[in-house]
């Protein structure tokens, strides 16, 4: 090589699958279904499949959608699209067929891969997606719907495949709740996220053994991939089941495990955590949602100082981390920090007209980090609205204390968090006006003592009606997915509003005592 030229990039599956071959006869993966699955086996089929992904056109600018589980076909399918130079979007568990089918569609989908987990969704979203919606659909095993690509991948010789891949490829769309009938779509690039994966992840073991008891289509893929890249194993759950997750904890010796706060409040209530061996355990990731003080504490009493808390987005996955000795430092009410900005993160708190405000005055957070999404997928008018001069704006209420150290404490969004994803009131609010027995309505989060999020909606029933909430719930699944559908259901006479003509959520909850 030249002096002074550049290295050529190493796209993110390339740098995994060469950590895997250094040690091709150990377990890199131990399957929901039991299979444990070797590290020469878990390169061999991506490479096959990345050939067979490439022999069919599928290449840098094309789109596979993935409608997959926590299974080990999951991660080949996204490391071989990837290889292959094709951005991957996952259709998430949660959202109704209809909405997976729209998603589908603004992304351009060129490949539809699905796994046994997903058949179901599978044939709803294709009746629903019409003959010309999905060009191409194969299965990742035996399906009804398509070839089995696996199948058809094993003709090909397990060698190395040269990725064609460069730092400013899209990599991902990353698809959360939006205002306009459709998520939006965050972008990810090839770059920044192969600089991310090069920073291991601090106690998560030496090797790393990650347990994803949380979709891999989500934050538990990307830890994946780190415990992978470090030379660790990864252990899968089809879903979370605390029980289930205490047992594999000790049976596999877990090291490493991501929960949203919600979920580890439902470890630290089972029977069976006080029988558990935890030794294994050296870090516990929680984030995603607010997390109560009282129930950390508990944890860190039943789990000993390995919690550590992630704030971050979609649009910026990493902001803040919160390490052990950190969960000391607490500011008004009690609040335990969200942690210190991370290393190459700058953080400011700013007002409305974008003054940068003091230690202790709360302003929204915005962010400037390498990590930054490029953009919304075919939306620049909001993308133009969220980044401006390099800066994120996260929507979020926040400050700093004269130490650093970064308190969230609201949101300028309205905004609710729940497990599996974030609901927007407007849109769900939009679906239930079209409902016969709704007239007004109004859908608001409330927190519980434990800091988890739950939806209300709010109800002027329409002459002559009166909707229950099994009527409402089922309505909205239907249309939306359970995850959206409403935990409590208050019929009234009217719903107040501000003097600004909006719904007063403030007094709703005031009136409703929630």
């Amino acid at each position: 090589m030249s002096e002074g030229r550049a290295a050529p990039f190493v796209c993110y599956p390339t740098a995994i699958l060469d950590v895997l071959s250094r040690a091709p006869d150990r377990t890199a993966l131990v399957a929901a279904d039991g299979r444990r699955v070797t590290a020469g086996a878990l390169r061999d089929s991506t490479y096959r499949l990345a050939r067979e992904l490439a022999g069919r056109g599928v290449g840098r600018g094309a789109t596979v959608s993935l409608l997959t589980g926590n299974t080990p076909e999951a991660l080949v399918a996204r490391y071989a699209a990837h290889l292959a130079g094709a951005r991957v979007v996952h259709l998430y568990e949660g959202m109704a067929p209809t909405m997976l089918a729209r998603i589908a569609s603004t992304v351009d989908t060129t490949l539809l891969l699905v796994d046994a987990t997903r058949h179901t969704a599978a044939k709803e979203l294709l009746s629903l997606a019409g003959p010309d919606g999905i060009p191409t659909v194969l299965g990742l095993g035996a399906d009804p719907f398509g070839e089995d690509v696996l199948a058809a991948a094993s003709r090909h010789a397990p060698t190395p495949f040269p990725s064609g891949v460069v730092p400013e490829d899209d990599m991902s769309i990353t698809f959360t709740g939006g205002t306009t009938g459709i998520p939006k779509g965050i972008r990810s690039t090839h770059g920044p996220y192969r600089l991310g994966l090069e920073r291991p992840v601090p106690d998560a073991g030496d090797p790393p053994r990650y347990l994803a008891a949380t979709p891999l289509a989500r934050l538990s893929g990307p830890l994946s991939d780190s415990a992978l890249l470090h030379g660790g194993s990864i252990v899968l759950l089809r879903a979370f089941d605390p029980g289930d997750v205490l047992a594999t904890i000790e049976r596999e010796r877990v090291t490493h495990m991501w929960l949203l706060p919600p979920l580890l409040h439902r470890l630290l209530d089972h029977p069976a955590l006080a029988g558990t061996d935890l030794s294994s355990l050296t870090r516990i990731t929680y984030g995603g949602s607010p997390a109560s003080a009282v129930r950390l504490r508990r944890a860190i009493d039943v789990f000993g100082p390995i919690l550590y808390g992630w704030y971050g987005q979609t649009e910026v996955p990493a902001i803040a981390e919160a390490r052990p000795r950190d969960h000391t430092v607490t500011g008004r009410g009690g609040r335990i920090t969200t942690g210190r900005p991370l290393p190459w993160v700058e953080v400011a708190i700013r007002d409305g007209d974008g003054r940068t405000l003091p230690a202790g005055e709360e302003g929204e957070v915005q962010v400037r980090s390498p990590g930054i999404m490029p953009g919304y997928w075919k939306q620049p008018e909001l993308t133009a609205e969220v980044l401006r001069d390099g800066w994120l704006r996260t929507g979020d209420i926040g400050y700093l204390d004269e130490d650093g150290y970064l308190f969230v404490v609201d949101r300028l969004k309205d905004l609710i968090i729940v497990v599996g994803g974030h609901i927007y009131p407007t849109e769900l609010e939009e679906l239930l006006l079209s409902h016969p027995a709704v007239a007004r309505c109004a859908v608001f989060g409330t927190r519980d003592a434990d800091a988890a999020e739950h939806v209300h909606a709010a109800v002027v029933p329409a002459a002559g009606h009166s909707p229950g909430l099994d009527e409402i719930r089922a309505f909205v699944t239907g249309r939306k997915g359970p995850m959206y559908a409403p935990e409590a259901l208050h019929l009234l006479p009217d719903i107040p509003l501000t003097s600004a003509g909006k719904p007063d959520k403030v007094l709703l909850r005031a009136t409703l005592g929630v």
